[in-house]
């Protein structure tokens, strides 16, 4: 076997491992999710427990921005698992890493900013 046949099948294999861990990553996460939601369904049956639609919107903004944070830190940058554009040059995988990075902050922002309490 050549050698590009063998770093090909390793790159697939790596790919392979990568795509897996990144699966279950994301499969605890909407885990998470779900009971996430079902925890506010029954807070929202006491009335005003979720505050304003504005407040409740976000709050769900934190919890995407700080998703998107976290994965973006521990699977692209730390662990390096996969990355936001696989299909661009190499050299611009970390361009779409820190735009994915601040999309999460940029939520997490504007999320607290809905979320804190209107002076009334």
């Amino acid at each position: 076997m050549s050698i590009h046949m063998a770093l090909v099948l390793l790159s697939i294999e790596a790919l392979q491992h990568n795509t897996l861990y990144d699966g279950l990553f994301h499969l605890f996460a909407y885990l998470c999710v779900l009971i996430g939601i079902v925890l506010a369904w029954y807070a929202a049956q006491s009335p005003g427990a979720l505050g304003s639609g504005r407040q409740f919107v976000g709050r769900i903004l934190i919890g995407f921005g700080l998703f998107s944070v976290v994965e973006g830190v521990i699977n692209h940058h730390l662990l390096g698992l996969h990355h936001v554009n696989e299909t661009v040059p190499l050299e611009q995988w970390v361009v779409w890493d820190i735009g994915f990075l601040l999309w999460g902050a940029a939520m997490l922002v504007g999320g607290a900013y809905l979320a804190r309490p209107l002076a009334g």
